[in-house]
């Protein structure tokens, strides 16, 4: 099944086909000497420019999935570079506003796309995994839980139970802490 595509004037022209051969050509070139994330990610590095080629290059395939043929990586001189590092290339300049986010937000200094892919899927799973603070209690931790924390267990244990707050706030008040308190009291004095 084939995708329809919009195709531009300078496409239909030959001007942009020959720009992105130039383009593909000069990628081969340099790919070697791509070392620093730092210079491959600027606008005009490496790996921004390679993702944004091949961005393109895949928003002409005709195939739905937009999977690039090899002829086409043949035809713009980017088969020969490495198929992994196409793809992470690609999936920086899809991914780009987020990956430079990270990499600002990050304390630590990334030496590859794959270093960088990694250790933002590995936050993405822990901001997953990690309860919004709302929701985390004290109760039942060393420190004594606040009157908001006891509330707010209360709250979420009769949603989870679909128990009625009315019902426990009426147990509660029925509940003659005066007395126990005075019992206690007793106990220590004799």
């Amino acid at each position: 099944m084939e995708k329809s595509i919009s195709v531009s004037k300078s496409t239909q022209e030959g001007t942009s086909l020959d720009t992105l051969v130039a383009e593909g050509k000069a990628l081969y070139s340099i790919w070697k000497q791509t070392n620093s994330l730092k210079d491959s990610t600027k606008a005009k590095g490496f790996d921004t420019r390679l993702g944004k080629l091949l961005q393109q290059l895949k928003a002409q395939s005709t195939v739905d999935s937009g999977q690039i043929s090899r002829q086409t990586l043949a035809t713009y001189h980017v088969d020969k570079i490495d198929r992994r590092r196409r793809s992470e290339a690609l999936w920086f300049v899809e991914n780009e506003v987020e990956c430079r986010d990270f990499i600002k937000k990050s304390k630590k200094g990334f030496t590859s796309l794959t270093a960088l892919q990694a250790a933002m899927r590995k936050a993405s799973k822990e901001a997953e995994a990690e309860p919004s603070k709302e929701e985390v209690s004290n109760v039942g931790q060393s420190n004594k839980p606040s009157k908001e924390d006891i509330v707010k267990s209360i709250v979420k244990a009769c949603q989870y139970s679909g128990i009625d707050l009315l019902d426990i706030a009426e147990a509660l008040m029925e509940i003659d802490t005066v007395s126990e308190a005075e019992e206690t009291e007793t106990k220590v004095a004799a």
